[in-house]
């Protein structure tokens, strides 16, 4: 199934507090419940912007997940390949 980072532009999301995150957490958890094809994977929290990794059947889902749950969709990139330090050997 593809894997898809995404981009969401949240203006100070990077001083958001522990309770506030685990709101959001919560809030992305309560709209995959209705998406049971789509995963999220992990996020990664910036000064401005949440960059997040899913999985899911299309971008289409991810679009709607961002829908749901208020969450912006600034960018959606698709996975192509993945490399790591195990690459270079």
């Amino acid at each position: 199934m593809p894997k898809f980072v995404i981009e969401r532009e949240i203006p100070g999301a990077g001083t958001l507090s522990e309770r506030d995150l685990k709101a959001a957490s919560q809030k992305s958890c309560r709209t995959l419940r209705e998406l049971p094809e789509v995963q999220w994977l992990q996020s990664y929290v910036t000064g401005d912007r949440l960059y997040c990794v899913y999985i899911a059947p299309s971008e289409a889902q991810i679009q709607e997940h961002a829908r749901l749950s208020g969450f912006p969709a600034t960018r959606v990139s698709q996975v192509t390949s993945i490399i790591d330090p195990t690459t270079a050997e």
